[in-house]
């Protein structure tokens, strides 16, 4: 286990960690890994395949923007949300791709960036398959790439041989909930604390603290846009209305200080969150951005309704979220292409309540417990997306997970941290209901509510 908090908590765009951040990584890297062989002006043409999942709701997704905009040399944490349209208008009137923002090559994108619907690579739904030739016709280079879930990537050669994230030797390696009892019970200190001298082995103390206020700064921020956003409309076709500017306004001019209200705000938080995914916007994949709205609702519920919720709660909050994560991408999966919804909400509601109790000042027990009842109550979420876009259902779902992730902590404060079912066997159960789970409900659009719209 060599996975960083910061590996699960990336500034990217929507609408997808998966279809969007992902592919645009692994543009880039494929392009840098070509200028380790040749130069990169020898490559006179070059073919983009998408496979699986990311051909089968690619188009919903932006998997073909993010695509062009990693060729062009782009990263989702810094590429200009605002000019990507003018640019993709650019690429396809003068039919010219500047690699890296280097090198110009003729491009034809129908012929060029193909999704096969009906094909899958080896080893995972979510495929692509790079490749460029030289003026000759000749090939250069092909190469594979999966992206696995959470803006994670890894080529052919590394998702065979199981290859760790970070290379890094941490001082309290975990794989299991178990391995990380006996850390904490050991050393009597707790899980962000176990966290944080773990971090230590990529960054200063100083760069963790600050990265994590960033992290929390940048979620913050998406959901202000989202609550203020002027857009009636998302994009896409389906006509789905904004909801977060029109509830916003309503909390701020009627508050009643009620718990429903509070019910309200946190479903508001998340619904800002993900329409602003859902349209495109700079957000954080919380493990991944088709659930990435449950933990800053969550998130900013305690800034809310907490008095207690300073900088160093802040950070408590997002290392203890950050090693159940962890447990969940080493012991099953956090990609929606893999396991279903249960991967992304499901394991954002397990991390959320895991936060939330390490901010109510539960025990390391009790936190896994409210991790447990989180996970538990999202077990066999499909992903079953309508029109292939991150819409209906998975802005409601963002609401229903964090609603769930405030009553998995608070029951867990109730209860002396012993349970019968293990978080480590909840995860377990949860990587084998994904692998049992019909591909049509793994993020393919092809069942569930994706077929079913014309009935509804």
């Amino acid at each position: 286990m060599n996975i960083s908090v910061f590996d699960l908590f990336k500034i990217g765009i929507g609408p997808s960690s998966s279809h969007t951040v992902g592919p645009m990584y692994a543009a880039k890297q494929f392009l840098f890994n070509c200028i380790e062989e040749f130069p990169l002006i020898k490559i006179a043409s070059l073919k983009t395949e998408l496979f699986g999942s990311l051909a089968l709701t690619g188009k919903g997704h932006n998997t073909d923007t993010a695509i062009l905009m990693g060729l062009e040399g782009n990263e989702p944490a810094s590429v200009d949300i605002d000019q990507i349209p003018a640019r993709l208008a650019r690429i396809r009137k003068t039919k010219q791709l500047k690699l890296l923002n280097e090198h110009s090559i003729p491009f034809e994108e129908k012929t060029s960036l193909i999704f096969y619907h009906d094909d899958f690579l080896p080893h995972h739904s979510n495929g692509i398959r790079f490749s460029v030739f030289d003026a000759d016709g000749n090939k250069l280079r092909e190469e594979d790439f999966y992206s696995v879930g959470g803006g994670f990537i890894l080529n052919g050669e590394e998702i065979q041989n199981d290859v760790e994230i970070n290379n890094s030797q941490i001082p309290f390696p975990f794989l299991t909930c178990d391995d990380l009892f006996k850390h904490c019970e050991k050393t009597g200190m707790t899980c962000r604390e176990l966290m944080w001298i773990n971090e230590q082995s990529w960054r200063s103390e100083s760069e963790i603290w600050d990265g994590l206020l960033k992290i929390w700064g940048v979620m913050q921020e998406c959901t202000q846009r989202g609550m203020s956003s002027s857009e009636t409309h998302l994009p896409g076709g389906l006509n789905v209305r904004r909801r977060a500017p029109a509830l916003y306004k309503e909390l701020m001019e009627k508050p009643d200080s009620t718990a429903a209200e509070v019910m309200d705000w946190v479903s508001l938080f998340a619904i800002a969150v993900n329409e602003e995914n859902a349209a495109g916007g700079r957000m954080v994949t919380a493990p991944t951005n088709g659930g990435g709205g449950v933990i800053p609702a969550v998130m900013n519920y305690c800034h809310r309704f907490r008095s207690d919720f300073n900088e160093d709660k802040i950070i408590t909050f997002l290392l203890t979220a950050g090693a159940i994560g962890i447990l969940f991408k080493e012991g099953a999966s956090i990609s929606a292409a893999e396991v279903g919804c249960q991967g992304e909400v499901g394991v954002a509601c397990s991390m959320a309540a895991a936060g939330l109790a390490a901010v109510m000042d539960c025990t390391p027990r009790q936190i896994a417990n409210a991790a447990e009842i989180g996970m538990e109550h999202n077990l066999g979420l499909t992903c079953d997306p309508v029109g292939g876009l991150v819409q209906i259902p998975c802005i409601e779902r963002n609401t229903m997970g964090a609603i769930k992730a405030i009553n998995a902590a608070r029951l867990a404060k109730r209860g002396d941290g012993n349970h019968i079912i293990s978080l480590d066997k909840v995860i377990a159960t949860m990587h084998r209901t994904g692998k049992d789970m019909l591909h049509h409900y793994k993020e393919t659009s092809l069942g569930g509510l994706a077929v079913n719209l014309p009935e509804c």
